[in-house]
């Protein structure tokens, strides 16, 4: 109990993705108007079966609706479960205002989930995915750079130590921005290599472009997104971090919303920096950009070194040592991951929730209280979940 306020986040949180997934399809089905499930064609480590499952919340004929999104960086969907789960147990169907919906999407990357990856099966980072491919790949001579000491092909320490070495004189020479632009801004030359954008669409995205068409988005006055992310900032704290571009009506409708605690990247007012692929622009392009009004929920957890050694890790263990599940090495290297990105412990995951409905309650009455934009084209809500 805090302030009054009850918070069963050991109810909520859940320890792999096939637990989370049952815990959410139990509490979803009584409660849901309609559910999809989008089978990914992977098995998990344990032979189980990988799904990204929508379920739709309220009337069909709503001209609003909230989206909550978990699992588009894998891993850090224990968090997103365990607030798509409270906002279920805490009443939030009861608590949506008149012609608005709930559409839950879980497990987004289900892969990445399961396996304990930020990837994708594709090893693919979501938020570098989304871009126009035919137009070509964005270079990144800073990654290019420095790749081999990102991810070296062995982990023994003195190898690590050279690569550390490489990488402080490249920090020393070029400055902080330039290192973190050049190691997290997003890379398409690397496949085994972190941040790593793709050359084509991953299957995640276009399950994305699906759960739109299906759930008929692009045909409502205001869709509001959260995104579940971890991993950046202050122990606990979530940042509202916005993506829409300086000028555009969503990042109007943000800074309405969600007040000064907003992050926006392309400002430097954020944890992070800007990113080019962002899952934010394939909602944009699905949904129509001046509908959309999204936020990345991201909840920091230890200090950057602690997560970049654990990726790094990771990243060899895939590329260049043997996936033994669950074998020793495979398991030391997966509690770092898992810990870095979900530290599950009683404060950390209260934070979570807390934070989560505070951030809700912004996007429903953010939503209620703005007009739609009747220059839009308005086109009739022909599908019924």
């Amino acid at each position: 109990m805090i302030a009054g306020v009850t918070l069963d986040d050991t109810a909520c949180f859940s320890s792999d993705y096939q637990s989370a997934r049952e815990k959410l399809r139990s509490l979803a089905l009584p409660l849901v108007t309609r559910h999809e499930t989008y089978a990914n064609p992977n098995l998990g480590p344990s032979g189980e079966a990988l799904a990204t499952d929508a379920y739709w919340f309220g009337p069909a004929d709503v001209r609003n609706v909230l989206v909550l999104v978990s699992a588009t960086h894998g891993v850090e969907g224990f968090c997103g479960s365990g607030a798509q789960v409270d906002w279920l147990v805490t009443d939030g169907l009861g608590l949506l205002p008149p012609a608005t919906a709930a559409l839950v999407v879980h497990a987004l990357n289900p892969h990445g989930f399961a396996w304990l990856r930020r990837t994708t099966e594709e090893g693919v980072d979501l938020n570098r995915n989304c871009l126009d491919f035919a137009a070509g790949l964005p270079a990144n001579p800073g990654y290019d750079e420095l790749a081999s000491a990102f991810v070296p092909a062995s982990i023994d320490a003195a190898t690590l130590a050279e690569a550390d070495a490489r990488i402080e004189a490249y920090r020393a020479k070029h400055g902080q921005v330039a290192f973190e632009t050049a190691r997290s801004s997003g890379q398409y030359s690397h496949p085994e290599g972190i941040f790593y954008g793709g050359t084509e669409t991953t299957w995640s995205i276009r399950t994305l472009g699906r759960i739109v068409a299906d759930f008929d988005l692009a045909s409502r006055d205001h869709v509001a997104v959260i995104d579940y992310h971890t991993g950046l900032g202050p122990h606990g704290y979530g940042e509202p971090i916005c993506g829409h571009r300086p000028g555009e009506s969503g990042q109007a409708r943000c800074r309405a919303w969600y007040g000064e605690s907003l992050g926006e990247p392309m400002l430097g007012k954020s944890a992070s920096l800007p990113i080019a692929g962002l899952t934010q622009y394939a909602w944009g392009r699905e949904v129509g950009a001046d509908r959309l009004t999204f936020v990345a929920l991201e909840f920091g957890t230890f200090p950057p070194d602690e997560g970049a050694a654990a990726l790094r890790a990771d990243h060899w263990l895939h590329a260049h040592g043997s996936v033994d599940w669950p074998g020793e090495e495979t398991r030391r290297i997966k509690a770092a991951l898992r810990r870095f990105y979900h530290p599950d412990t009683p404060d950390w995951r209260q934070m979570v929730l807390l934070r989560s409905r505070q951030v809700i309650a912004q996007a429903l009455a953010g939503m209620a209280a703005t007009p739609p934009d009747r220059s839009l084209p308005q086109p009739t809500i022909g599908h019924t979940p």
